[in-house]
Order: structure tokens, then sequence, then C-alpha cells
């Protein structure tokens, strides 16, 4: 006997099913996804940087989302990453930011590889994102990934409780002192996977 077709869930279609459901999930390749669990040190880096943001876009027309928030990464595909930054057309009813220009991932074991790889090249091929952050939750480390105006994308590194994190396509700027604010670090780093590098879109 031939299996039943898979059914491939439209956008609207996962929003009001996700609407009756106590968990969150993204819509991946037609099929909803369950969210994995976060740490208490996840939040906080998350809670950190979702008030930075929102101290420093105040009055620009850009607002700060979390994971209840998510983008639409490619049509029909619904992500949620940990903090994002708005800057489209505000509406109340909405269940995706209308203009994401930032986009932010805390790394955690279960997600490490996803995030930092089938994720991260999700986003860069959202038209109008300008910044990813891939932030190690145990130690002051981010990777800061940034798209040029011709289009393309590089990386850097940014490390230590000292350094900044200047985003200008954005208007902000961000402390790692700010964004590891409440968190036990290691003094020893442990690099984020992959080199710097750079790439054309």
């Amino acid at each position: 006997m031939a299996e039943p077709a898979r059914r491939i869930w439209t956008v609207e279609a996962f929003f009001a099913w996700q609407a009756r459901q106590p968990d969150l999930y993204e819509l991946v390749s037609g099929e909803p996804r369950l969210m994995a669990g976060a740490s208490n040190v996840h939040d906080d880096i998350v809670v950190n940087l979702v008030a930075e943001l929102k101290t420093q876009t105040r009055g620009s027309g850009c607002r700060p989302f979390t994971g209840d928030g998510a983008v639409e990464t490619r049509p029909g595909q619904i992500r949620r990453p940990d903090v994002g930054l708005d800057c489209g057309r505000r509406d109340p009813r909405a269940t995706v930011a209308a203009e994401a220009r930032l986009i932010v991932e805390v790394l955690s074991p279960s997600t490490r590889d996803f995030d930092t790889f089938e994720k991260l090249d999700e986003y860069r091929a959202m038209p109008g994102l300008d910044a990813i952050l891939i932030v190690e939750p145990n130690q002051p480390l981010v990777v800061v990934w940034e798209r040029s105006d011709e289009g393309s994308w590089s990386s850097r590194r940014v490390e230590g409780l000292e350094a900044g994190i200047a985003l200008p396509t954005v208007g902000v700027t961000l402390t790692m002192a700010a964004i590891y604010d409440g968190v036990s670090v290691p003094a020893a780093p442990r690099l984020v996977q992959g080199e710097d590098r750079e790439e054309r879109a």
C-alpha cells in the first residue's frame, strides 16, 4: 500500500494551528518543527539584547522582537530567531516581522550546528537583512555577519567583555559587557565553529 502523501502546510494554516499550541514551532520544509527549550543563561542574554536594542532604537521606527516573533526566510519557511530587529511598518496583527534588519541566535548544545550553518544560510538569503549575530552563551564571544552595499557577506569575531559591536547599518552599538550582563563566563574562550570568511551573495 502506498504511503499517504505528506502534508505541506501553508503559512496561514501553520499560524492558525500554532495559536492553539502550548509550545512554539517553526515551519520547516512545509512541516511544523518543535523549538528546543532554553537555559537560564540563554534567556539572560536574550533579555539583555532586547533591553539594549529597545533603548538604542527608541524613536527610530525599529522594534526588537524575541522568539515569540518570527521571520519568513523564504516563501513558506518560518523561523524564530532568539532576537531580531524589525524596522518595517507596524501591524499589531502580523505574525512575522515586516522588515527584519538584524537577527541574533544564541547558541545551545542541541542547536549549535543547526543555528551556525543551516539557519545562517537561510538568514543570509533574506532580502533586507543587514546583520546576523551568533552568540556563544558561556563565554564573551560573538560572530558578527554583515552584508555589504554590494550584497556580499563577511564575518568577524568579537571577543572579551571590554569589546563592542558597532552595527552602523542598523544604527546600534552593542557592548559585550551589556550582552553578558549577569552571566558568569570563564576566562578562557572556546571559539565558535568556523573561520572568518567572506562570501558573494
